[in-house]
């Protein structure tokens, strides 16, 4: 075998676990927004994430991937529709010629785990009042939307051709799900009684320690998202640059663990729980675009600030009136403008040259011609996704709705929607569960059942 194969098969083999590890975060969204959510909403928030990675998957193999990433223009893919087994098996060929360390396989499997977590930010603002169906739609259209855009910036679009600095994803990804969260949220409005009596009533989530694991995950999947998006175990000159990355961004993640546990305990007078795993999530989020650009002490301050951006963001998203239960717009849509402008002012000139992409930050170059460059794919970017996510679920809520009914809500969607509950012994009589004549005895209550309940509610 020559060098040139060895070389494919180990960039093969990096490019589709990197792609696992990413896949591997929608476990961890999963445990994070159920956590953070009422129990009566558990499977139903827990169980989209699997449908619509589903749905994402389908349409990004049919459509997505070409638009995102085939041979076109610089505004969008035109080739590579439906791919052939051909154009799967080739490395830099027509209708993938943007992938030349990798087969067009290999590209097509680590992109579409990218839309899919963009995907999974959209419903973290939605989640508790949408419509099920509405993720069958939204998600196919919003897959499309994510596919243009990352043709703009990663696929040889203009944003790309003018030097865009975003290495992994916080405008393309984060960004862009947090701005589709917001048409959402202000769309659907917020949930029953969140806003009564003119103020922001806590709705605390069922289960802090899946928020917890759920965080955790996520932190372990980034090490496939950062660091995979070298597509290549050699980067410019450099082989095994993606351990760099993988560092820049373990770094700025630890640093916004400590930032929001310490802005939380100084803004609300306790080191909340969720404000840290925020904080850990928003520096994540914002180290993405700069992972493979900076340095690493620029990387910790990235975190620092995006610690504080954490809880901060989430206060003032509240404040406003929005109704955000992860709080998908402070810490993707905030950190993500963050981080994308950080890049502008921190990037190092010798990194920019090894990418190839862009040019040296302001604090190494005094200029500020890569923050333009990084403020105008942000504008742009925002622009487009957020007035054709508005107008779709806006045009979707005219027609049929997209929020339940209040019944549905107060209910809960797990039963509503599906049929079934998340923690079926704590509604229903499960033999041996809670409420059944088995617990009671054992706890030496006397309380009736819940079916005894209902009967005697129905008798009176």
């Amino acid at each position: 075998m020559s060098n040139a194969n060895l070389l494919l098969a180990a960039n093969t083999i990096w490019v589709v676990v990197a792609a696992v590890l990413v896949m591997f975060m929608q476990a961890g969204f999963a445990l994070l927004e159920a956590g953070l959510t009422r129990m009566k909403n558990a499977a139903h928030i827990a169980g989209k994430n699997v449908l619509i990675f589903g749905v994402c998957s389908l349409v990004y193999w049919a459509v997505g991937f070409g638009i995102a990433f085939g041979d076109g223009n610089a505004l969008v893919g035109t080739a590579g529709f439906a791919p052939s087994v051909d154009s799967l098996l080739a490395v830099g060929q027509a209708p993938y010629s943007f992938f030349t360390t990798v087969p067009g396989a290999a590209g097509y499997l680590f992109e579409v785990v990218f839309a899919g977590v963009s995907l999974a930010i959209v419903w973290g603002a939605m989640a508790e009042r949408a419509k099920l169906w509405v993720y069958f739609v939204f998600g196919a259209v919003f897959t499309l939307i994510y596919s243009v855009t990352s043709h703009w910036v990663w696929g040889g679009g203009w944003l790309f051709g003018l030097g865009m600095q975003d290495f992994a994803g916080s405008t393309v990804v984060h960004y862009q799900g947090a701005l589709a969260a917001l048409a959402g949220a202000l769309l659907l409005g917020p949930r029953i009684g969140k806003f009564e009596g003119g103020r922001g009533n806590a709705i605390p989530g069922h289960n802090i320690p899946y928020a917890v694991l759920g965080t955790i995950i996520l932190w372990f999947g980034w090490f496939g998202f950062n660091p995979g998006s070298t597509l290549g175990v050699v980067t410019g000159d450099r082989v095994g640059f993606f351990a760099y990355v993988a560092l820049t961004t373990n770094l700025a993640a630890a640093a916004g663990a400590v930032s929001g546990a310490i802005t939380a305990w100084l803004v609300l007078r306790k080191p909340d729980i969720s404000m840290m795993l925020n904080g850990v999530l928003a520096a994540l989020v914002a180290v993405t675009a700069a992972c493979g650009f900076v340095a690493p002490w620029a990387a910790v301050v990235i975190g620092l600030v995006s610690g504080v951006i954490a809880v901060v963001g989430v206060l003032a998203v509240e404040r406003i009136g929005i109704d955000d239960p992860i709080g998908a717009v402070a810490v993707h849509g905030v950190s993500g403008v963050w981080g994308t402008i950080a890049t502008g002012l921190f990037a190092l000139p010798a990194l920019a040259a090894t990418l190839k992409t862009g040019s040296g930050g302001f604090v190494y170059t005094g200029s500020l011609h890569q923050v333009w460059v990084q403020l105008l794919g942000l504008a742009a970017v925002g622009a487009f996704t957020f007035s054709t996510s508005f107008g779709c679920l806006w045009t979707l809520k005219r027609l049929w709705g997209i929020r339940v009914e209040e019944e549905t809500e107060t209910a809960g969607l797990d039963v509503s929607e599906h049929g079934m509950w998340g923690y079926p012994e704590f509604y229903i009589p499960v033999p041996g569960g809670y409420g059944t004549e088995a617990h009671r005895h054992l706890l030496g209550h006397a309380h009736p059942l819940p079916a005894q309940q209902k009967a005697e509610a129905e008798a009176a």
